[in-house]
């Protein structure tokens, strides 16, 4: 896994959501240098061991599921030889979509820690509310709101950046 931008993070206490939330980020960065939807995912096993780390890539890998919180599930199943990651926490910079909720239970995570609400396709809870639906046989805790301003402000800046150009 790559390193985080220490620089960044110095003042963030090691282990805590604000951390890993900051480590989403960095990802996420990566993406959008890549011209790519900006967002980023870190898994953390129940250690608090990173186990998983991807932006998005759709674009570049020719692939409508490569989005960031599919391909870090991936890594980390991987990396612990099992698909279903009980106990692990999974952080992402912008609330996951339906289809990325799904692979979350599928995964049988303990949580999920996001920054910033979707409105346009949220399968969390903007459009959707797939972890915490009763008909679903497992259960995720929720917690949003993490590092939200940046991770809305990261977000916000990549689409206005894809507006200028197209007026060009």
């Amino acid at each position: 896994m790559g390193a985080p931008n220490y620089s960044v993070m110095a003042s963030i206490e090691k282990g805590s959501d604000t951390f890993f939330m900051a480590m989403a980020l960095e990802e996420a960065k990566k993406g959008a240098e890549k011209g790519e939807v900006p967002i980023g995912a870190i898994l953390v096993s129940e250690e608090e061991e990173e186990i998983g780390r991807a932006h998005n890539c759709p674009i570049q890998l020719a692939d409508p599921t490569a989005h960031a919180e599919i391909l870090a599930l991936r890594q980390g199943a991987r990396r612990s030889g099992n698909y279903r990651l009980a106990g692990a926490t999974l952080y992402v910079t912008i609330e996951p979509c339906s289809m990325c909720a799904g692979a979350i239970i599928q995964a049988r995570l303990a949580r999920l820690v996001f920054g910033a609400r979707d409105p346009k396709a949220g399968g969390v809870v903007s459009l959707f509310h797939l972890l915490e639906d009763q008909r679903v046989n497992h259960r995720v805790k929720v917690s949003e709101g993490v590092l939200e301003e940046e991770c809305r402000a990261l977000i916000r800046a990549f689409f206005q950046g894809r507006r200028l150009e197209q007026e060009k």
